[in-house]
């Protein structure tokens, strides 16, 4: 009777469990079809990212200023002044050949009290534009092109004569004005090729180009201008004895003859040129550009200098105070200055400078990331 019970309560406990070891069967079997089936779904490809070649920013600031007396024992011109700056840069890379670009921009007002019209204080423009090739982290072979003018005329404003009891009207002042420079009058072109030399690559906080073989133009589209500019006479005028550039006219007054002299004037020469470029914080940078150029055709050794240094202290989010100095010298301009002019009739060579200090709303686009 035992083994009977025996016999049953395992033959039960074999019923029992056999769904029990069949259902665990299938439910492994359809796991390791579900995982099958997972590991061959094909994955869907991301698109990679479009390679980026251009950099582009930019900068621009705006002076503004008054001075108001009032029975100011001290003396003075009540005045405002109005100034801004524009830098851009459009930079293009891929693998080892680049293409950099920048526009760098002056330009002001100023309306004093003592003459009823705007002048203006400040104007300036260059254009750069770097071809070139990296060979090393140090080194580049380089295509250069270099544009600088301004973008209106300048005027010197001498005191209108003739003028009894009361003041000049601004239309006076209009007509004793004398042109001094103007759009294209003059303005330097070179495209010359050489290498960049940059001592630090990390930081390249000064690049250096050497340039011995550049060509390039000075051109003077006012005719008014050329003379002083040094720009040479066409053929059929050479001969100042039968071509007077000042002839006196029947009434008396004079008259300058500037289409005697060409438009351009071609160099041939080498070029030197530094960018120095230096970080000293987030809020304060220094920049400088100096350019170099001996004419082989014309006394190489009295060379063309354009120099810029640029200063910038951003003293809250959209403030900064900006110092920016110009030196100019050019072995062929003459420069007139109305108080030596008796002396110094068609100009002298002078060393041009001009300083620009403003307390300027600042804003840069793209925003920098912080």
């Amino acid at each position: 009777m035992k083994t009977m019970r025996t016999a049953l309560c395992a033959a039960l406990a074999v019923l029992v469990t056999m769904p029990l070891s069949a259902q665990k069967k299938n439910t492994q079997a359809a796991a390791e079809a579900a995982a099958a089936a997972f590991a061959n779904t094909p994955t869907p490809e991301v698109a990679p990212p479009k390679p980026v070649y251009w950099n582009k920013n930019a900068s621009t600031q705006f002076g503004f200023s008054q001075l108001k007396l009032n029975n100011w024992a001290g003396g003075g011109v009540n005045n405002v002044t109005l100034n801004a700056s524009f830098v851009g840069n459009a930079n293009y890379a891929k693998n080892n050949t680049f293409w950099n670009n920048q526009l760098q921009g002056n330009y002001g007002f100023i309306y004093q009290e003592d003459k009823p019209f705007v002048q203006k204080n400040v104007d300036r423009f260059q254009f750069t534009s770097s071809y070139g090739h990296r060979k090393s982290d140090k080194l580049n072979i380089t295509t250069n092109f270099i544009l600088i003018s301004q973008f209106t005329n300048t005027y010197n404003y001498n005191y209108p004569a003739n003028i009894a009891g009361e003041s000049p009207t601004a239309k006076e002042w209009r007509k004793a004005r004398t042109i001094r420079s103007g759009l294209f009058s003059p303005a330097t072109v070179t495209l010359g090729s050489g290498i960049d030399w940059i001592p630090n690559p990390k930081n390249r906080w000064i690049v250096i180009n050497i340039q011995p073989l550049t060509g390039g133009f000075t051109l003077v589209g006012n005719d008014e201008l050329r003379r002083q500019n040094g720009m040479v006479r066409h053929s059929k005028y050479k001969d100042e004895a039968l071509f007077p550039y000042t002839e006196t006219l029947p009434d008396g007054t004079t008259k300058n003859h500037g289409e005697y002299y060409k438009f351009s004037r071609f160099e041939l020469g080498a070029q030197f040129k530094m960018d120095l470029n230096v970080k000293v914080n987030t809020n304060f940078t220094y920049s400088s550009n100096l350019i170099l150029f001996s004419n082989y055709l014309h006394n190489p050794l009295n060379m063309r200098v354009n120099l810029t240094n640029r200063i910038n202290w951003t003293l809250a989010k959209h403030l900064a105070l900006s110092f920016t100095h110009f030196l100019v010298y050019d072995d062929l301009v003459r420069i007139k200055n109305p108080k030596d002019i008796d002396k110094y009739p068609d100009g002298k060579r002078r060393v041009q400078l001009q300083e620009v200090l403003g307390l300027n709303f600042a804003y840069s686009f793209p925003v920098p990331k912080k």
